[in-house]
Parts: structure tokens; C-alpha cells; sequence
């Protein structure tokens, strides 16, 4: 069987509706958590699928974050070396970190429930899936889009939203894993001041997820499967 690593950044950012397309495509899955004493010393290139989840914290917080060094320097042997990588938020800056550019904070704070528009490239992707479907952001920061890789999609405040290289390498700053999974009541509680910031409410995202999320979750898990398909 094959073998998949969730690497989770917080630990209420899991694979949510992501999990049934990649256990569909036959791999166990395992996870690991930033904050576990031995996640330093993880070999990121012997899972066959590698995921990055998202987290609150900057790639640029490396002083705050010693892990974030190490992750992004392994990453980056993993990505040279042509490996299945997923990364979601936090996991997109992390990719593009990996690949040289600059992550950074972005112009605006993000957050609720609005679709991308794809590029060229994102129509022809398994990203077609997601057309018209409003997704659930959640991001505050930004970056340079890596050379060598095709720009899938964007919004008007951030331009980068996802990316990829060749078949195995595929970056989404939104979130097309969330819109059923209980643990977006702990991204209320813990975001209180991150919400404020982005001029929304709980209240506000709690409907916008009740009548968006089913939508964004059945779309998020057909473009994932796509994507596990042409591996």
C-alpha cells in the first residue's frame, strides 16, 4: 500500500474533505505534528504523498518557529527529487518557500468564502473542478510565484493562489479541503482577532460555511482525486 504524510502545522488544520479522495486512492495515511520532538529529524522524502496543512504562523517567523527551516530545507530535497507533494495554505507558502521566492505578509487578511478565478492553466488542471464554487479562504500572507511553475488561479487581493509544477507538484493558498469538517468551529474560536482584522465575524463565516461548504468540499475532493489520478 501506498504511504501518505499529513503534516500539520496546527493541530486543528487536518485533511478535513481531503482525507476520502487520498485514502480512495490507496494510501495509509499517518501525521505528524510540527510541535512532536522528533518531527526534526523526519525523512519528509519517504512518504510516497507528502501533504502540508495550513497553520497561522509566517514562513518568515523563523526565529519564533526553528522547525520552519528545517521543513522548508527538506521540502525542498523532496521537491528536487520530483516526489508527490501537496500543499494547502500555510503548505503552499511552505512549497514556495522550497522553491526559492519570498513569502511574505500580504495586503489584505483573506478570509470567507469566494471562488478563484482560473488561469489558462487552471482550466486545463484538475482545478476545473472548482469553477464557480466559492472556497473558504483563510490567509494573511503572500508570495512571489516560483520560477518554473504554472500560476492556476487567483483573486483580486492575491494573485498567487495556487500553483503547480509538472504532475506531482501542486500549491493551494485556499482551502477546498474545508466546508463539512466540525474543527471549523475551533478556526472560529481561535482566529477571533485574525477575523476582526479581515473585517468579517464568526457569525458571518459560520453561514457563509453552512451554505457554501458542502459545495466547496464535493468540488475540493473531485479536483483532488484528479490530481492522485495523474501521478
Amino acid at each position: 500500500m501506498k504511504t501518505g504524510l499529513i503534516v500539520r502545522h496546527a493541530p486543528q488544520e487536518d485533511l478535513a474533505g481531503f482525507g476520502e479522495p487520498i485514502e480512495a486512492a490507496g494510501y495509509a495515511l499517518e501525521r505528524v505534528d510540527v510541535a512532536e520532538p522528533g518531527f526534526a529529524g523526519l525523512d519528509l522524502d519517504a512518504p510516497d504523498l507528502l501533504v502540508l496543512m495550513g497553520g497561522p504562523m509566517g514562513v518568515y517567523e523563523r526565529d519564533a518557529h526553528p522547525w520552519i527551516g528545517h521543513e522548508v530545507e527538506r521540502l525542498a530535497a523532496r521537491i528536487a527529487r520530483g516526489l508527490p507533494t501537496l500543499g494547502v495554505c500555510l503548505g503552499a507558502q511552505m512549497i514556495a518557500a522550497a522553491l526559492g521566492a519570498t513569502v511574505r505578509p500580504g495586503p489584505v487578511k483573506e478570509v470567507g468564502f469566494a471562488s478563484v478565478a482560473l488561469t489558462a492553466a487552471g482550466a486545463d488542471s484538475p482545478l476545473r473542478h472548482l469553477a464557480g464554487v466559492p472556497m473558504l479562504h483563510w490567509h494573511g500572507d503572500s508570495f512571489d510565484l516560483p520560477a518554473g511553475v504554472d500560476l492556476l488561479a487567483s483573486t483580486p487581493a492575491y494573485a498567487h493562489q495556487a500553483f503547480r509544477r509538472g504532475p506531482g507538484l501542486l500549491a493551494l493558498q485556499f482551502h477546498a479541503e474545508m466546508g463539512e469538517d466540525p474543527r471549523f468551529e475551533a478556526w472560529l474560536a481561535k482566529g477571533s482577532g485574525f477575523i476582526a482584522q479581515a473585517g468579517t465575524t464568526p457569525e458571518r463565516l459560520r453561514a457563509e460555511h453552512a451554505t457554501h461548504g458542502p459545495a466547496a468540499v464535493a468540488a475540493g475532493r473531485a479536483m483532488i482525486a484528479e490530481w492522485l489520478c495523474g501521478l
